[in-house]
């Protein structure tokens, strides 16, 4: 059974109708998709955060409008960068048998061979695109990274085959590799030294002589 939340119907579109949505703990938002019309709701910012929480970024909500329930799933949502509050959101109807595309984060699982003798773990992706049953779509797809050694790399066509959902990404597209670690550091220390001991063997030149000498 989907996880309910509850909305309220929103017809006031004025500036001062949002602030006062502000001021009662909600936000504005809007639910449209398989089945419904488009319609303005306003949410409980608290029920919101608990009920993504415990369905997760994709998952299926019971969207109660005015008794009218809905399935959908969380389409986008904004946020302010400062306060960290929610500002709109988008509900997306669903059918349940059919199929969407979503975001899933890449969640990296175990510990890259090569990291235990100084490499260094790049992941140029971090989120995937990938199309999935309504009811199976993934928050996260986790990448088992284990057996990846100095110079070795995961593309998408490495682990395609092991998920039952789609990827929606060509195959030579790189989500982590492991590099060799960088000498840098210990180069440029080197090379101190070296300057170091090369002017310290460096002769007492003629000119040097006398200019001690002048000044004894």
């Amino acid at each position: 059974m989907s996880t309910v939340l509850e909305t309220k119907k929103r017809n006031d579109f004025q500036r001062s109708a949002k602030t006062q949505l502000r001021e009662e703990g909600l936000f504005p938002a809007v639910v449209y998709g398989k089945g419904t019309d488009p319609e303005a709701i306003a949410v409980s910012e608290s029920d919101f955060l608990k009920t993504i929480k415990e369905v997760g970024r994709n998952g299926v909500i019971s969207l109660n409008v005015g008794g009218n329930k809905h399935n959908v799933i969380l389409h986008d949502y904004q946020e302010d960068p400062i306060k960290g509050q929610i500002i709109h959101a988008d509900f997306l109807a669903v059918d349940l048998s059919s199929e969407v595309t979503v975001d899933a984060r890449v969640d990296l699982e175990g510990e890259a061979a090569g990291t235990k003798e100084g490499g260094v773990i790049q992941q140029p992706l971090f989120t995937m695109s990938v199309t999935a049953k309504v009811s199976e779509a993934p928050d996260a797809v986790a990448v088992d990274v284990s057996s990846l050694g100095i110079g070795d790399s995961l593309t998408v066509g490495d682990i395609r085959d092991r998920y039952s959902f789609t990827i929606e990404h060509e195959d030579e597209e790189v989500i982590v590799s492991v590099l060799a670690p960088t000498l840098e550091a210990e180069d440029s220390g080197t090379e101190e030294e070296e300057a170091d001991e090369a002017e310290a063997d460096t002769p007492e030149t003629e000119e040097d002589t006398e200019n001690t000498e002048g000044k004894e």
